[in-house]
């Protein structure tokens, strides 16, 4: 997560210092998993082939688009917190839940599959965060991941739509 911002401690929004931290952990957690899936989605855009290919080439991009727009929110609200952001490969590797994107690209279903399971893990990361945010009376960081939760939950099933006969 990187060294503390020396004005850490003067912050004085209602949450404590360890609160905070806590917060950003998993806040960083997030970040690094949303990161992740962005690429892996991005990845899955670029190569997907088949006779879905239409589709999916569109859906896979609106939902990176949407990825990629979500990063920057988290990133705000750990600075608002009082900590510098992670914004590496190496730092998203070590916090993120989600495996990297396969080498070779896999067929387009096993590409959705991937991606359910994705939005799966980036949801169950936002609810144990919003635990945390809850607890210590944080409603801007459980109002983010309250619409992340949404979006993550909504494509899942979306995708998984795409997996039935």
């Amino acid at each position: 997560m990187g060294k503390k911002n020396n004005q850490t401690n003067s912050i004085d929004i209602g949450i404590s210092e360890g609160d905070r931290t806590e917060i950003v952990q998993g806040l960083s957690r997030l970040l690094a998993d949303t990161y992740t899936l962005y690429l892996t989605t991005h990845n899955f855009h670029w190569n997907v082939t088949g006779p879905q290919f239409n589709t999916l080439h569109n859906m896979f991009m609106a939902q990176y688009t949407e990825l990629w727009t979500a990063v920057d929110p988290i990133a705000e609200r750990i600075r608002s917190l009082g900590f510098p952001a992670p914004g590496s490969y190496k730092a998203y590797s070590e916090l993120s839940s989600l495996p990297d994107a396969p080498n070779s690209p896999p067929k387009a279903s096993e590409m959705v599959e991937i991606l359910v399971k994705g939005h799966e893990t980036v949801a169950r990361t936002a609810r144990e965060v919003f635990k945390i945010a809850d607890k210590a009376d944080d409603q801007p960081t459980a109002d983010l991941l309250t619409q992340r939760l949404n979006i993550h939950e909504k494509t899942a099933w979306m995708l998984r739509s795409l997996l039935e006969d």
